[in-house]
């Protein structure tokens, strides 16, 4: 497939696990990726996949403002953002501090917001994918702090899909459950590997609801689930 040939993209958290398979995708599929790195492991990363179509911006913090319209000035133009970058933390509420609050806030709701805000102002037609998580739609134990910062990724996501509806802009989310990595089966060595969604898996749906093949689903949570 070539149905990104010719236009923009930028992938926050381009780095990480998913964002490079979400990267690595895209580019398959003809895009140029525009990726915002925070630290110095995710730049190296993406710059060992040796493709002059990966443009990447160094030391990046997406929660704050100055620089993330400072990143998305430099992109210019573009067809499709997908907001990867967020932060995660478990356990029960009641061992819970702000400061966790403060951390996924960050992270989370205010790296997205300012991601959508700035996307939609440098976008004709278009498209924006946020990440929002299966325990923001399902209830969980240990991850009250966790759900509410995604399912205010959620509310966004829904609110905007509205918003920019008859400038031709789809939004949609993808929520994943835990996805298969080396980390989280170090994390959790019990688990059932072959229930999680792999990070190709996710990635594929993320290039297409990213996609101009994607011609009608906006407005949309994705359940990624696997068999999990």
């Amino acid at each position: 497939m070539s149905d990104f040939e010719g236009r923009r993209v930028v992938v926050t958290g381009g780095g990480g696990f998913l964002g490079l398979a979400v990267v690595s995708e895209i580019l398959q599929r003809g895009g140029e990726v525009h990726v915002p790195a925070a630290t110095e492991g995710d730049s190296r990363r993406l710059r060992e996949l040796g493709d002059p179509r990966v443009h990447v911006t160094d030391a990046v913090d997406l929660s704050d403002e100055a620089q993330a319209v400072a990143f998305f000035e430099s992109v210019g133009e573009l067809w499709a953002s997908v907001h990867i970058a967020g932060g995660f933390v478990w356990g029960p509420l009641a061992d819970a501090k702000t400061s966790d609050l403060d951390l996924l806030w960050n992270l989370n709701v205010r790296t997205c917001w300012l991601s959508c805000r700035e996307a939609a102002r440098r976008m004709g037609e278009g498209r924006i994918v946020n990440v929002a998580a299966k325990p923001a739609l399902v209830p969980t134990p240990n991850l009250s702090t966790y759900a509410a910062t995604k399912a205010a990724v959620v509310g966004l996501t829904l609110s905007l899909a509205e918003e920019l509806r008859d400038r031709g802009i789809w939004v949609n989310a993808i929520a994943p459950s835990i996805f298969d990595t080396a980390v989280n089966r170090k994390a959790m060595p019990d688990a059932d590997f072959d229930a999680w969604p792999s990070v190709q898996d996710i990635a594929e749906t993320i290039a297409f609801l990213a996609s101009p093949s994607n011609k009608s689903t906006r407005g949309a949570i994705v359940p990624v689930y696997g068999k999990s």
